[in-house]
């Protein structure tokens, strides 16, 4: 029931767009299972990934202005049909890693332009550290998690503490004020009705408060980011690739001074500075989509 309940929240949000998109499955061993992964569009590939809670169909603002590709939405372990198992966070970046290089494997992918927020830029940064052979250009729309001096507002890392997050999930469960806290936390209130209604199904959906739960305590202390998952100015500048940084002004995670910090660490980035929150593209994705779209465009056209 609460899958379907998903998934018809889902068809509602993409639809509210005016996004076509294909349900796709691919086979993910880390997760012992399944990656959802929805497909819209044609032309060259461009793979987004979305924060810590949250589904891939969330993007639906941004995916409706996106011109000439094929995007690729993938729903992280446990936020969305993504599977999860337990202990996927013992060991958070090498499962990161690997869940990115099988979901790549799996749509036969290599080297795409990747579309991050959040807790998907961290792990595409990651990637791109690590194995970047498998990354083209990279957009990072808000700012990425826990990067330099970053942190998380204080509810997220109250929530990473184990038995106080466990208490905070019991007092108070997914609920649409619940999810209402949650957007005004994260700067994006009101949010429309479709996405709000799509959290919450995502909220409600098995496995999902765990891995929340377990992936904040993997990244995250009362006090602020581990400093063994920061990402730090020196892993910045070995990050080669293009990139595009759309940081918003009202962003609780790291506004424009953290994007200009981030945009100067990194050799090869430029800076965007837009209306918003931590999603900006939600109400903002009219500021959004033009340079993106022109970022975009400049890349595929150097490698073809």
């Amino acid at each position: 029931m609460r899958e379907q309940a998903f998934i018809a929240a889902q068809k509602a949000a993409l639809a509210g767009y005016g996004v076509k998109a294909e349900q796709r499955f691919v086979e993910v061993p880390i997760v012992g299972g399944r990656a959802q992964v929805l497909v819209a569009g044609s032309g060259p590939p461009v793979v987004l990934l979305n924060g810590i809670g949250t589904p891939a169909a969330m993007f639906a603002p941004l995916m409706a202005r996106l011109e000439g590709v094929t995007l690729y939405a993938v729903d992280l372990p446990g936020f969305g049909l993504t599977d999860t198992r337990a202990g996927l966070a013992d060991d958070l970046r090498a499962m990161a890693v690997a869940f990115l290089r099988q979901v790549l494997d799996g749509l036969e992918l290599n080297q795409p332009v990747i579309l991050a927020n959040s807790l998907g830029s961290l792990w595409a940064m990651w990637l791109a550290l690590e194995q970047p052979s498998r990354t083209g250009p990279m957009v990072h729309v808000g700012c990425p998690a826990i990067v330099l001096d970053t942190t998380a507002p204080l509810p997220m890392r109250l929530l990473s503490t184990p038995l106080l997050g466990r208490l905070m999930m019991w007092l108070q469960p997914p609920s649409k004020a619940q999810v209402g806290q949650l957007s005004r936390m994260v700067r994006e209130h009101p949010l429309p009705p479709e996405i709000a209604d799509l959290l919450l199904a995502t909220e409600h959906l098995p496995g999902c408060a765990e891995t929340l739960l377990a992936m904040l305590n993997a990244l995250i202390t009362l006090r602020g980011a581990r400093a063994d998952m920061a990402l730090t100015g020196d892993q910045l500048a070995q990050i080669r690739t293009p990139t595009l940084l759309v940081f918003a002004r009202d962003d609780p995670m790291g506004a424009e001074n953290a994007g200009r910090r981030v945009a100067e660490a990194m050799p090869n980035a430029e800076l965007v500075i837009v209306d918003g929150g931590h999603a900006p593209w939600i109400h903002h994705a009219d500021q959004i989509a033009p340079p993106v779209n022109r970022f975009l465009g400049r890349k595929f056209l150097q490698a073809s």
